[in-house]
């Protein structure tokens, strides 16, 4: 009996490796099509160009091969990836500019960036960093930040205490022991940990990839935790892995910080997610030229060279479905009439609950498969953005390239519950976390583009339901009592950082101003506020989730991409896209890119030599 079970798995292991390796689509990433650099455009009018081109119908390419829902970087990215093997694309945003949560606002003078603070993974050569020069035709520069990049900052006023975090396979964990010489064993355990976790993600991609029954089989069968320590560490937390290594307070809060990059408390993050992000800063931390705007701008044009296009102000109200209950197509309001636009293939960079339960007809919604999704799954926590603009430099105001991890206490855990279960006035007055970045200190043509100015961004979660009674209300002249409490949000944040940098003072603050989860819900079609899609607790890494959804839908041409698919930020959403990728064209996309990764290293090397 065991030597037939044994012979069934072997050959279905092979079976999925062939099926899981095997090639046969056309490849974005056949050739390098990096370019010489161009340019830099700062002219914002000459850059709306190609961000804020409007909707018509007039401009709707013909023949179309896709249709991309949302311009985030999981649909612009995508889009690329299927220009650049000829097809063409048509990308529909809700906003009046391309990028999602990479496209910059202006202010009284002042650039903010809305999402992106900083990027791991950008060392020459790499897989991730060949990807995104292929994706931007090499056009897209990358600066690196401080080292350390990261300062975590426990306790109150009176007693804050400062743990940098530096990047480096080496020294970060010889600085972590500087700061805890005690601990030693417990941080190169912690290491280990995080780098042979992250080593098992191959089997998060091959269970998106390879056909449901096949991915079922490895479930049931036991045999995705024999083969991934990923999914092995999958359902423990955070804070129980942290805190069966130590039991200092400090270390336990230092090894657990960047929870706040997807949004669960530690008690109910998994250490699989952790042990994602903790790699992917470890050889450094970069962000980019030119702010993050720079993202899309440079997508675009090789979306529109292969006959595509990029479209805002174009909300897609519904996916149109055809007689034999297959996507093809969708509608847009222009006004209060409906635009159709057909093609074979929709894919959907909105989410699960905006594609499912917005955009799908009520009869599809309610279908068994549809459900099981929703089930799976629910809303991550809202997000809290203020945006500061300040006069002066970054050297009269004491700023640098890094970010600022800033905590009332140590434990996270308790911190955050008792933040979130208060009510909303009271909350207000004491954000127990707070990550601060200087956007203008980051970018080095900053100063080129707006000299003497300085900006500051902080981040933040905030409860849905705290604003919910205002989201009907219009954008920029909400009633007064919405206006308060978002005022006593602001306040609370800027005493801290006022602490912690003590040469930012009131009289340097030229614009001020927050947006909450409603305000993320207009701009960037979160429908619970939420800055990470869905929520990126432990059951989000459960394999049967994983295995369930994937880029194909319950509807036939129907296709999702994006943060959803894979996991949340810049790239997650990038591998998400890599993923529905991969379904659409038949052919491994993460492999591609490390295929390339490895020709260009050779290349490179060989003209060195």
């Amino acid at each position: 009996m065991w030597v037939l079970v044994s012979v069934i798995s072997t050959v279905l292991i092979i079976f999925m490796l062939k099926y899981f390796f095997g090639s046969y689509g056309p490849n974005p990433f056949e050739k390098d099509s990096r370019e010489p650099l161009k340019k830099r455009v700062y002219d914002k009018k000459e850059k709306n160009k190609v961000l804020k081109q409007g909707f018509l119908a007039s401009k709707v390419p013909e023949n179309l091969d896709a249709i991309i829902i949302g311009s985030g970087v999981g649909g612009l990215g995508l889009a690329v990836l299927l220009a650049k093997v000829g097809k063409k694309v048509l990308v529909l945003e809700q906003h009046s500019k391309a990028g999602g949560c990479c496209h910059t606002f202006s202010e009284k003078g002042f650039e903010f960036d809305v999402g992106i603070h900083y990027i791991g993974e950008l060392v020459e050569h790499q897989p991730f960093r060949c990807m995104l020069d292929q994706m931007t035709n090499g056009q897209l520069q990358w600066e690196p930040l401080e080292n350390p990049f990261d300062h975590v900052v426990l306790g109150p006023p009176e007693n804050r205490r400062r743990y940098p975090i530096y990047s480096g396979r080496t020294r970060f964990p010889e600085e972590l022991k500087k700061c805890f010489p005690k601990e030693e064993k417990a941080i190169d355990e912690y290491l280990r940990l995080v780098k042979k976790t992250k080593n098992g993600v191959w089997l998060l991609v091959m269970l998106k990839l390879v056909p449901v029954p096949l991915a079922k089989f490895l479930i049931h069968s036991g045999l995705v935790k024999r083969l991934s320590f990923f999914f092995k560490m999958a359902p423990r937390s955070l804070t129980d892995v942290v805190n069966g290594l130590t039991q200092n307070q400090d270390l336990r809060a230092v090894l657990s910080y960047i929870f706040g990059t997807y949004g669960n408390m530690p008690k109910d993050a998994s250490f699989a997610m952790h042990s994602l992000l903790v790699t992917h800063y470890l050889n450094g931390a970069w962000y980019p030229k030119g702010g993050s705007s720079e993202i899309a701008y440079h997508m675009i044009p090789i979306i529109e060279k292969a006959g595509g296009a990029v479209l805002v102000r174009a909300p897609v109200n519904r996916i149109l479905v055809n007689d034999a209950e297959e996507a093809c197509g969708v509608s847009v309001l222009k006004g209060q009439e409906e635009v159709h636009v057909h093609a074979p293939v929709i894919i959907s960079d909105a989410g699960v609950f905006n594609t499912y339960e917005k955009l799908l007809p009520k009869e599809l919604r309610a279908t068994p498969a549809v459900q099981e999704q929703l089930a799976m799954v629910k809303h991550g926590e809202g997000g809290l953005s203020i945006f500061m603009g300040l006069n002066g430099t970054k050297e009269e105001l004491g700023l640098k390239a890094d970010n600022y991890w800033i905590f009332a206490d140590s434990n996270f855990d308790e911190l955050v519950e008792n933040y979130m279960s208060k009510d909303r006035e009271e909350s207000a007055k004491n954000i127990p976390l707070l990550f601060v970045a200087c956007p203008s200190a980051k970018d080095p043509t900053w100063e080129e583009r707006s000299p003497g100015k300085s900006t500051l961004s902080l981040v933040s979660f905030a409860k849905y339901e705290w604003f919910e009674e205002w989201k009907d209300d219009k954008v920029k002249n909400r009633a007064p009592d919405y206006k308060e409490l978002k005022q006593a949000f602001i306040d609370s944040a800027l005493e801290v950082v006022m602490d912690v940098f003590p040469k930012i003072t009131r009289d340097k603050i030229e614009y001020i101003d927050a947006g909450t989860p409603i305000t993320n819900t207009h701009y960037i079609g979160a429908p619970k506020g939420e800055i990470y899609g869905v929520d990126h607790g432990i059951a989000r890494f459960s394999p049967e989730l994983n295995a369930t959804i994937r880029p194909q839908t319950p509807l036939k041409n129907l296709y999702l991409t994006g943060q959803d698919v894979f996991l949340c930020g810049f790239a997650g959403a990038l591998a998400g896209a890599l993923t529905c990728g991969s379904v659409i064209l038949n052919r491994n996309l993460h492999l591609d890119t490390i295929a390339l990764a490895k020709r260009t290293k050779t290349f490179n090397k060989s003209k060195e030599e």
